[in-house]
């Protein structure tokens, strides 16, 4: 009798022992070090932990970059329009808008101020004009190259606009025609301009201006709005009598390059810097959690401000792109 039950009882398993072999195996790996990680796995080097912390860096800011200029740019732009609006608005109801290089107290204006509200009904433009023409000014809108008068005055005014990105204002230049309205309000009044021709880089240049007469040059990128290959350039001629305004503070020799067709920003590269060293060290952090903590609570620590300084650094970034993208 005794010797059947000592066979049943080492046939039949014990559910403890498994309990006790499962409770032995966490605590080896905890021992181990790194939740989540199998017994006997080493740890990760320092330069293994080091070259995934790039990894995921250039990953983050790859993603973030395409999303700010796909998506972000364009809500960006449309927000700076609304504020912009509103400014420039008030202005001309106050009778304090600009009609020059100064404003009301003599004062230089500072570049982003707005000057001019552009009107192209054909292809739906309706965008606030900012004085200056670099690529940080125009993350909010079409700019006035501070060489040229403003629209409405004697001589030829310039405006730049980009055609990919921060809400693509020039896209659709090249669907103007000969004869197309286009309508500017400024401090000293609204002016119709009709257009007169289209011009790729190498086309001929329209004849001289005649004495007093109005003229505005739309300037934006030709080719593919994301790889351009030249310029694409929208003339026109003021509708009745120009007007005269106050001589321009800068001459088109002495406009700084990054002002000019295709020019770059790099005046904030410092804080592009700094961006992207933040996404690094998020990043690290990020591997770091995800080996030690676990997936889970990586994500959840450290996912959304990793997008957040990445999509900051993306901001940074699109200045130095040409101004007309």
């Amino acid at each position: 009798m005794t010797t059947a039950v000592s066979v049943l009882r080492a046939k039949v398993p014990n559910p403890f022992d498994r309990l006790r072999q499962r409770v032995g195996a966490g605590r080896e790996r905890r021992a181990g070090g790194g939740r989540g990680r199998a017994a006997g796995v080493p740890p990760l080097s320092p330069r293994l932990q080091f070259v995934r912390a790039v990894l995921v860096s250039l990953l983050a800011f790859s993603g973030a970059f395409l999303l700010h200029a796909v998506f972000v740019s364009g809500l960006q732009q449309s927000a700076a329009q609304e504020q912009l609006y509103d400014e420039l608005r008030e202005q001309l109801a106050a009778g304090t808008a600009p009609i020059g290089p100064t404003d009301s107290t003599g004062e230089e204006i500072a570049i982003g101020t707005p000057v001019a509200y552009l009107e192209i009904p054909k292809i739906g433009v309706e965008h606030v004009v900012v004085e200056g023409t670099t690529s940080g000014a125009m993350l909010d809108g079409p700019g006035h190259r501070r060489d040229t008068p403003l629209p409405g005055q004697i001589g030829t005014s310039v405006i730049l606009g980009r055609r990919g990105l921060y809400g693509a204002p020039f896209d659709g230049l090249r669907e103007l025609q000969v004869g197309d309205l286009i309508t500017v309000t400024t401090g000293q009044g609204r002016f119709e301009y009709r257009v007169t021709g289209l011009r790729l880089d190498g086309a001929p240049l329209p004849p001289p201006a005649a004495a007093g007469e109005g003229r505005l040059l739309l300037m934006t990128a030709s080719g593919n709005r994301f790889l351009p290959d030249g310029l694409l350039r929208v003339d026109a001629t003021l509708d009745g009598t120009a007007v005269g305004g106050p001589a321009r503070l800068i001459s088109t020799t002495a406009l700084p390059d990054r002002e000019r067709a295709m020019g770059t920003d790099s005046s904030t590269l410092w804080a592009l810097v700094l961006w992207l060293q933040a996404v690094v060290l998020v990043s690290v952090g990020f591997v770091w959690a995800w080996y030690r903590w676990g997936r889970p609570q990586a994500w959840l620590v450290f996912v959304p401000p990793l997008c957040f300084v990445a999509l900051g650094a993306a901001g940074e970034a699109v200045r130095l792109l040409p101004n007309l993208m």
